[in-house]
């Protein structure tokens, strides 16, 4: 009997033990990834980003505008997870970033997001926002979530974006098994026997990988610029041979014949590029023929089409807005061609371009201002453009400030599979910005209210023993700490002594429970406007 109870006291002592040690933050602070302070101090690199600053400068000047002074570290590191991976530093990296010394965290968080899965999947999903769109397209021939999952996989393993294009445009198989192909078969007619639709793609085309709007020109001349009606036909026609069969998608016979919209007949269109035609390559099917030409590094539009919405997606708003057309009255900012130079210099490398912008001053400015500062200033990019954040990263925001301990791809997949549900439901109904992701649409009350009273951040707050409120009650020595402590989950500062003293007065109250009080400081942070703001 005594052997028995021996054992049952041993399970007892073994599994409070095993809590206990789970529930306790980390003690040893060190990197969880390796960083290369080198590469950010390389001439190449420098030269690049010094050319960079030194146009925006000029640009001040010219504007006779004051750039705002430098932000700090934590909350430019607070922009990048954002920007990268739609979420707040957790409070176990911030005390990483912090152990470092201060000129190597920045290189250091770059390269721990760029190593990170959650960036693979959220930058994955962007850029599927541009390539295909949020809708779920014909059933049988359309897989999104197979085609976001293979995204995150190239990204994770760096592939040059040209190369990670060219496949979109021209790969054949089906898609299942070649999940690019969902490019191509997302388009499917079921009322023409299933083709894919040359207009959408050619639309898709131009739109996502040259920053252009050809498709203003499908019924009639653009009116603003140069392209013809001739051109977006023949370019559409470079689908004209592309069929979906029992192998998937592929290149065979056939023309592009469009129906004449006066006369309802039928006219066959030729292929044609509308620039830069000696790019065009002479073999291959027509379809690998424009993607060599849409990806040649001779062709203007590509590079500056790709720095122009990773800039937006760092820093909330593009270059050239709107995004997706690089064709506007005023001059082009002299940045994004420095930047795409560089681009197509590296091999496309999306890394490296992520860092460069990443090591912009530009990118390094405050969003306020000791001085008054007005359109001018936000115009020429001398103080850091405010923006909503995404429904996407409201919930990854609140998932992750509920968490001391860091809520990725190491994370057991039951707490994985609750978030996502939880997030996927939250997008729902904050309302899905889709695919213009950068139309700067402000609030609504039904957000608003989803924040204060939804169930996301309810459940998220409430005391557990994985969420931060319960830790921070059993763990924080003092109300001051347990204040500083909820303000670096949430909003990834400090709070300053006004704040700090308001705080720690209301968790005085000794008629409530100093777990509730701390629930409280939790939803009024979330619930603060600074936290549904990227700036």
């Amino acid at each position: 009997m005594w052997l028995r109870n021996l054992l049952f006291l041993s399970l007892v002592g073994g599994g409070g033990i095993a809590l206990g040690v789970n529930l306790m933050p980390p003690r040893e602070i060190q990197p969880l990834t390796t960083y290369d302070t080198e590469l950010y101090r390389s001439d190449d690199f420098r030269a690049t980003v010094d050319r960079v600053n030194t146009s925006f400068q000029n640009e001040w000047q010219t504007a006779n505008v004051r750039p705002a002074d430098p932000a700090s570290d934590l909350l430019v590191a607070r922009r990048l997870a954002f920007g990268l991976m739609g979420t707040v530093p957790s409070l176990e990296e911030i005390r990483q970033f912090e152990s470092l010394p201060p000129e190597e965290r920045i290189p250091w968080w770059i390269d721990h997001i760029l190593a990170d899965r959650r960036y693979d999947d959220y930058f994955a999903e962007r850029l599927a926002r541009s390539f295909v769109g949020t809708e779920d397209g014909p059933f049988i021939f359309f897989r999104r979530r197979r085609m976001v999952s293979w995204l995150s996989d190239e990204l994770a393993k760096n592939r040059p974006y040209d190369d990670l294009v060219r496949e979109l445009i021209a790969g054949e198989g089906l898609w299942t098994d070649k999940p690019a192909t969902n490019f191509v078969s997302v388009t499917a007619q079921p009322d023409k026997g299933n083709a894919p639709d040359p207009v959408r793609l050619a639309g898709r085309v131009t739109r996502a990988f040259l920053g252009l709007r050809l498709d203003c020109a499908q019924c009639h001349n653009h009116p603003f610029a140069a392209w013809k009606q001739s051109d977006f036909e023949g370019f559409s026609a470079f689908f004209g041979q592309t069929h979906v069969g029992f192998t998937g998608i592929y290149d065979g016979t056939g023309e592009y014949e469009p129906e004449d919209r006066k006369t309802q007949a039928k006219k066959l269109v030729l292929p044609k590029v509308p620039f830069n035609a000696e790019l065009l390559p002479e073999h291959g099917s027509r379809r690998q023929q424009l993607a060599q030409w849409v990806t040649h590094p001779k062709n203007p539009y590509f590079a500056r089409a790709t720095v122009n919405r990773v800039w937006a997606l760092l820093v909330g708003r593009p270059l050239v807005d709107p995004v997706d057309n690089l064709e506007t009255d005023g001059p082009m900012p002299p940045a994004l061609q420095i930047l795409a130079d560089d681009f197509t210099a590296h091999g496309f490398d999306l890394r490296r371009l992520i860092r460069v912008i990443a090591n912009t001053r530009v990118y390094g400015l405050d969003s306020a201002a000791d001085h008054d500062t007005s359109e001018a200033e936000e115009k020429a990019w001398a103080i850091f453009p405010l923006s909503r954040l995404r429904p996407e990263q409201v919930a990854g925001g609140v998932a992750q400030a509920a968490s001391v301990t860091t809520l990725n791809a190491e994370t057991h997949i039951l707490r994985r599979l609750v978030h996502q549900g939880a997030q996927n439901e939250f997008v729902t109904r904050y309302g899905d910005t889709g695919e213009d992701e950068f139309d700067g649409r402000g609030g609504t009350i039904p957000q608003r209210l989803l924040m204060m009273n939804g169930k996301l951040v309810r459940e998220r707050i409430e005391a557990g023993p994985f969420t931060a409120t319960q830790r921070i009650n059993w763990l924080a020595p003092n109300d001051a700490r347990a204040v500083e402590i909820a303000y670096l989950a949430a909003l990834s500062r400090r709070p300053t002594p006004e704040e700090a003293a308001h705080f720690e007065a209301a968790l005085t109250d000794k008629e409530i429970k100093r777990v509730q009080r701390i629930e409280d400081l939790f939803w009024a942070l979330l619930n603060s406007t600074e936290f549904s703001w990227n700036h």
